[in-house]
């Protein structure tokens, strides 16, 4: 069978651990057998971050604004235990903090749903869709700490250089401070792009803050939402997490940046796994970037290195590439290439509903015929369904 052609290449974003072995696993067993893989690769491994001072993360995100398309595997965000062991420069920032702000727009996340895992809550029969603005609050943050007897104010000075001053706490003990930022213009393409894909779905929109609380910068986000002019559910945050879980879900739930980080864990874990669940960033402009929700599965990778077997869920890693290939296929008119994606999903899942499995949802799993098998067997069992499908 002919490989597949590509017109435009995606971009490639490679990661860490054991994500990175599962990126080439997947690319060698289920994508360049079928397809003339063209990729600008960018490798966003720590140990590559670190030799570029992290300038890789914002050449690849400007690749993505070139390219409109690219497909990110699971990258670490160094905490201090991480310093000594991958020999750091600095505490280098989330990548997809970085990425995201150069990009902006929203992640979607979905979960993935088969027969035999049912939801921890049984009232969820319909997929949850977690929208999360992607720019600013938590994670572009600016912080310090404060030593007893200061006066911690927030100053703005305008463009004539008239300053604005609120005082934050005049500290009696040492304590800390932290600022957050967002804009305008970010939170309202926050908006445009749920209530579209809202459109896209045929579902409805749900959108929780506190602006009981936060009367200025949650209520902006109210606002921004409520200019659309279209019909859409608002509650507060506290009170939008009691619905949910009452409900029966199919509706999509958009969420504030840190909200949206907390709560899609949360909704892929009630339906089953982390590496279940889908995940794109669509930019106002135009531009998606599709990852894995998870992260870089770090125990599994040790067990790697130590040549010990390992049973990692490659599913959402899988569903990266095959929503990137659907979209590139989409944008460069290429029906095989959409077809591709469609079937390799279609397999994946056949896999999982015919008993094959790795660890993580064996233990989930009700079906009675099931079985554990180890990480690349998994991905060979797909692509022997795969084959099926493609005739």
């Amino acid at each position: 069978m002919a490989k597949i052609q590509m017109k435009t290449p995606l971009v490639e974003m490679d990661g860490d651990e054991m994500t990175r072995i599962i990126w080439q696993d997947i690319k060698d067993i289920l994508l360049t057998p079928y397809i003339d893989l063209k990729t600008e690769y960018y490798d966003l491994g720590l140990v590559h971050r670190n030799e570029t001072d992290d300038q890789v993360t914002v050449d690849s995100a400007n690749a993505t604004k070139k390219y409109g398309v690219a497909v990110k595997c699971a990258t670490i965000t160094p905490n201090a235990a991480r310093m000594p062991e991958y020999n750091l420069k600095e505490m280098w920032k989330s990548p997809n903090g970085t990425i995201r702000a150069i990009l902006d727009g929203t992640v979607f996340r979905t979960p993935i749903l088969v027969k035999g895992i049912t939801p921890y809550i049984p009232t969820w029969t319909k997929p949850i869709t977690i929208a999360r603005h992607a720019y600013g609050d938590v994670y572009k943050n600016v912080e310090m700490k404060c030593p007893a007897g200061s006066t911690a104010e927030l100053v703005c000075t305008d463009k004539d250089g008239k300053e604005t001053r609120e005082t934050i706490y005049n500290f009696e003990c040492d304590g800390i401070i932290q600022g957050q930022h967002n804009k305008s213009t970010s939170i309202a393409s926050f908006a445009r792009a749920c209530f579209n894909f809202a459109l896209d779905k045929k579902q409805d929109v749900w959108f929780a803050t506190k602006d009981t609380i936060s009367k200025k910068y949650d209520h902006t986000f109210k606002d921004k939402f409520e200019a659309a002019g279209i019909e859409y559910f608002y509650t507060l945050i506290d009170d939008a997490v009691a619905r949910v879980i009452r409900s029966n879900g199919g509706y999509i739930w958009a969420c504030k940046n840190y909200d949206g980080d907390v709560m899609s864990d949360m909704v892929a874990t009630a339906y089953g796994s982390l590496a279940m669940m889908t995940s794109v960033l669509v930019s106002p402009d135009g531009i998606y970037e599709y990852e894995a929700a998870h992260g870089t599965v770090q125990r599994h990778y040790y067990k790697h290195l130590k040549g010990e077997e390992t049973s990692t869920n490659s599913v959402a890693t899988l569903f990266a590439w095959t929503g990137a290939l659907r979209k590139r296929g989409e944008l460069d008119n290429l029906p095989e290439l959409m077809n591709f994606a469609d079937c390799l999903e279609k397999a994946t899942i056949e896999t999982i509903e015919d008993g094959v499995m790795t660890g993580d949802l064996y233990l989930l799993s009700t079906l009675e015929n099931k079985k554990k098998v180890n990480t690349v067997d998994f991905l060979k069992a797909v692509d022997e369904r795969l084959k099926k499908l493609l005739g």
